[in-house]
């Protein structure tokens, strides 16, 4: 189960603080077991900042406190706060990824089961979109994306099978397998009925919610050598 810590302190010398910490960060590469960690300034008190700091699970906290530089670390991060840090800790019985979960409702609500309707809740009006597939590999306006989708949809009855999603800052990367069958005319090739197959990689930029940018890699070539030579 992962394990999250809070540190709450007070302190007059954050630049010190913060340096300090960059100091653990170094001391501690290829021991410390913390996978994530995330600061926060209380905008209504000054001096007021917070740190979150994410573990697979207690048992390594535990290892990772026990680390002689986390133990020096400590007692100088003390010496900079105004008054003892207090500490809460959390085993985490709920982790809403809501970025992931916004991308996973494109690629099985919208582009799968057709509910275009859906994009205006899941787009920014302005989203950028970058597709090494097209002969302008960038566009910008929902309006071009909502004509892609129905672009693939017209050609194709499908599905995509999302394998893994890694997050990082304000990105969510999806690879995906997507599975189809030839039913209407694409890029010249009329419909033949035939099963194909192709990987790829998306990545949303996200903006206050919503998808703002995509990048979309995928084997388009292997796609139409699959329409061209027979089923795979």
């Amino acid at each position: 189960m992962t394990f999250v810590q809070i540190i709450d302190c007070r302190t007059s010398r954050y630049e010190d603080m913060n340096r300090l910490m960059d100091d653990w960060v170094a001391a501690t590469e290829g021991k410390r077991t913390a996978t994530h960690s995330i600061v926060g300034r209380d905008r209504g008190q000054d001096g007021h900042y917070v740190e979150i700091v994410e573990f697979p699970s207690y048992e390594d906290a535990m290892r990772n406190s026990e680390l002689p530089e986390t133990d020096r670390i400590f007692a100088e991060m003390v010496a900079l706060c105004d008054g003892m840090p207090t500490f809460t800790d959390l085993d985490v019985v709920r982790d809403e990824q809501l970025n992931r979960t916004t991308a996973r409702r494109f690629f099985e609500d919208v582009a799968r089961d057709g509910d275009l309707g859906l994009m205006d809740e899941l787009f920014t009006t302005d989203y950028r979109h970058h597709d090494i597939g097209k002969e302008e590999p960038t566009v910008v306006g929902l309006d071009a994306m909502r004509s892609d989708v129905e672009g693939w949809r017209d050609a194709f009855d499908f599905s995509f099978t999302l394998h893994s999603q890694l997050a990082e800052g304000d990105e969510i990367a999806t690879r995906w397998t997507w599975r189809g069958t030839h039913q209407g005319d694409f890029m010249g090739h009329q419909p033949t009925g035939q099963e194909v197959a192709m990987e790829g990689t998306t990545t949303f930029r996200f903006q206050d919610g919503k998808i703002a940018e995509g990048w979309w890699i995928y084997d388009m070539l292997g796609l139409q050598r699959q329409l061209e030579s027979g089923p795979v």
